[in-house]
Order: C-alpha cells, then structure tokens, then sequence
C-alpha cells in the first residue's frame, strides 16, 4: 500500500545557482515554486503572493521571511505563514533536500 503523503524529490538547481541572488524561480511540474536561501538554509514556497498574485522573486529575504517586493507583504519561509498584511492568506511551502552540491523539491505524488 502506498503511502498518499509520499513525495518524489526532484533535483532543481545547484547551490552555486543561488549564491548570488539567493532566489530562483522554478517550474517543476506545472508547479511555480520560488526556491530561497537565508543563511545556509534553503526553502521553497509559492512564487505567487497569495494577495495580488504577483511573484514573489526579488523580495527581500531576512531573519527566515520573505517581504513581496510589490505590496509589502510578508511570509515565513520555513511554513508559509503570513506575518504582515495586505497578503492574508498564507501559502503553499514544499520539502527541500540539499546534498554537498544539488537542491532537491518534493512534491506529493
């Protein structure tokens, strides 16, 4: 029997590719994912602000938050939630995986 909640771990990027910027947009399977970095740490979560649907790529990246460069509205990266307005909706987060050199996106399959 096979479990529902079992993700299947898609290679995405190097971690050279985010040393720069420390985000990149993703499209894995129809799903639009913003993949981020804070620290040594990476995350991937909705692209879309779930207030005007703009894209999240280019918004400030601090303390494990993401503040949408359009509207001001802010995220943890880590679940997803929203922590300041007008965004009132959280969104979506994935699993990641990192090896020495790769990040790895789950999605459920």
């Amino acid at each position: 029997m096979t479990d529902i909640n079992e993700e299947k771990f898609y290679v995405v990027a190097a971690k050279s590719e985010l040393d720069a910027t420390g985000q990149m947009h993703v499209d894995l399977n129809g799903e639009q994912i913003l993949l981020c970095k804070d620290g040594d740490e990476y995350y991937a979560i909705a692209y879309m602000c779930s207030h005007e649907e703009f894209g999240l790529e280019g918004g400030t990246i601090n303390n494990g938050c993401i503040t949408c460069p359009y509207h001001g509205a802010e995220f943890r990266l880590k679940t997803g939630e929203v922590l300041a307005p007008p965004a009132y909706e959280n969104i979506k987060t994935y699993s990641v995986r990192t090896d020495e050199d790769t990040i790895s996106i789950g999605l459920a399959e």
